[in-house]
């Protein structure tokens, strides 16, 4: 009799991927999740190869991460894929990075038209190769008129650049007389950013041991979960990114306010 209550009172551990991915469905998901990916180069260092062998593995790493993003129900995923501060990188590894997203995009873009994925891009598109402009354009293009989720690259994009831009944008709505200084509140202000038609981030994900969020989506970061994780990019597998969702789902985000007793 002892030993029938104890075996009733235990509760199974899930033990394989898709046990851990049912139950993590069952619990509330973020909507946006936005990735630094981070450790590309370290990744082929550690293998004895050039850099853009990491990138390249990294480039996998994304079609993966997108997938299974899109399968966990979320809804908007964004990727720092170029900031505007990796312009001073090498010549060699620039001219890498911006054929990456015209590989990545003409060999899976039938397979994110096929699982409803809408293409968008946020940051100056001005010094972008023509190459890496129309690739992300087609991509934009074709998949248009899909209503699953938001993958959204950073491309030259930089938050303090974006941050300048609004208040730009403001400041000639001032002097234009088409909005008034009273106008001015946080709305607003998310209103003249880049991502003001996505709601903000609920968690940020960065890759590779690195805490800081390198001019990213500072504005719009204010109140999400932070995640960092030792992982380098090209190794972050579906695994890796269920660990950061059911580590997100333990959290209690208030936002500022009390909850429970703490209010008492």
């Amino acid at each position: 009799m002892f030993d029938k209550l104890l075996r009733k009172k235990t509760t199974a551990v899930p033990s394989t991927l898709q046990e851990r991915l049912t139950i993590a469905k069952e619990k509330p998901m973020p909507t946006h999740v936005a990735i630094i990916m981070d450790g590309n180069g370290r990744w082929a260092k550690q293998r004895k190869l050039p850099r853009i062998a990491g990138h390249h593995e990294g480039m996998k790493t994304v079609r993966r991460t997108t997938l299974f993003a899109n399968e966990l129900g979320i809804r908007v995923l964004t990727l720092y894929a170029f900031s505007t501060e990796n312009w001073k990188r090498p010549k060699r590894e620039i001219d890498f990075l911006m054929k990456l997203p015209g590989e990545f995009l003409s060999t899976y873009l039938p397979e994110l038209v096929e699982n409803n994925v809408k293409v968008e891009m946020i940051g100056s598109a001005e010094l972008l190769p023509i190459h890496t402009k129309e690739a992300i354009q087609k991509a934009m293009e074709a998949t248009a008129h899909n209503d699953g989720m938001i993958l959204n690259f950073a491309m030259n994009y930089g938050s303090r650049f974006e941050i300048a831009e609004a208040v730009k944008k403001l400041a000639s709505q001032l002097s234009e007389n088409t909005i008034h200084l009273d106008d001015l509140t946080e709305e607003t202000v998310s209103g003249a950013m880049m991502t003001s038609h996505l709601p903000d981030p609920d968690l940020l994900i960065r890759t590779s041991g690195e805490v800081r969020l390198s001019n990213f989506m500072l504005w719009q970061l204010a109140y999400a979960e932070l995640a960092f994780t030792d992982v380098l990019w090209p190794d972050f597998n579906e695994a890796s990114m269920l660990g950061v969702i059911e580590d997100y789902q333990k959290r209690s985000r208030r936002f500022g306010s009390l909850e429970g007793d703490e209010i008492k």
